[in-house]
Order: C-alpha cells, then structure tokens, then sequence
C-alpha cells in the first residue's frame, strides 16, 4: 500500500506543483480557466500558493505521513471550492469530473496517510 500512497502523492504534487507554476508564470490556459470562472485573473493567481503549497506538503509527507495526511486535507478543501466555482458558472461536465476526480484523490491519501501513519 506504501507504493500506492507514494505514487498518489507524486501524482498530486505533479498536477499541483504545474497548477501552481502555470499561475506564476501566466500560462493561457491558467487565464483561459479564470476568465470561464469569471474570477479576477489577479485573484485567480493567488491560487498558485495553496497550490504550491500542498505540493511541498506532500513531498514532506514521503519524510513525514502527517505532513502528506495534511496537505492532502488542503487539496480536498482547495478543490472542494474549484467544484462549487465550476458548478456555480454552469461548466463543462469534464471539468466536474476532472476535478472531481481530483477531490477524490486526494481524499483518498489523506485517508491512506492517516491510517498507514
């Protein structure tokens, strides 16, 4: 189960760490995504932090599982809210399930760090 555990959380830190370099450096697609949510691009790249943030969370948490167990909780929270955005303005269904997917993922190792400890 570690292996699994460990290969959810490089997986996260990828999607997340990109999200969040994306939002850095100005990426299209990153202004292309604010504009369809209808928020503010100078406030949409405030995202960038949780984001970058989880990711280093979850690359301590190969050191440290409650590290991990925690940023792992942030992602559910962070993506929790990108659900309620992408409902609120009536988006695609593939991005519901794409970041649904995501929520559940990430839901899934916090519950795989806190249990395996």
């Amino acid at each position: 189960m570690l292996i699994a555990t460990d290969v959810l959380s490089g997986l996260l830190v990828f999607v997340f760490g990109g999200g969040a370099t994306g939002k850095l450096v100005h990426a299209k697609s990153q202004v292309r995504t604010a504009e369809r949510l209808r928020i503010h691009w100078r406030r949409y790249r405030l995202i960038w932090m949780p984001e970058a943030a989880a990711a280093i969370g979850l690359l301590a948490g190969f050191v440290a599982a409650p590290l991990g167990a925690a940023a792992a909780i942030g992602l559910v929270l962070l993506m929790s809210g990108a659900l309620r955005f992408r409902v609120r303005v009536h988006d695609s269904l593939a991005f519901l399930v794409g970041d649904g997917t995501l929520l559940v993922l990430a839901a899934t190792l916090a519950i795989l760090r806190i249990t395996m400890g």
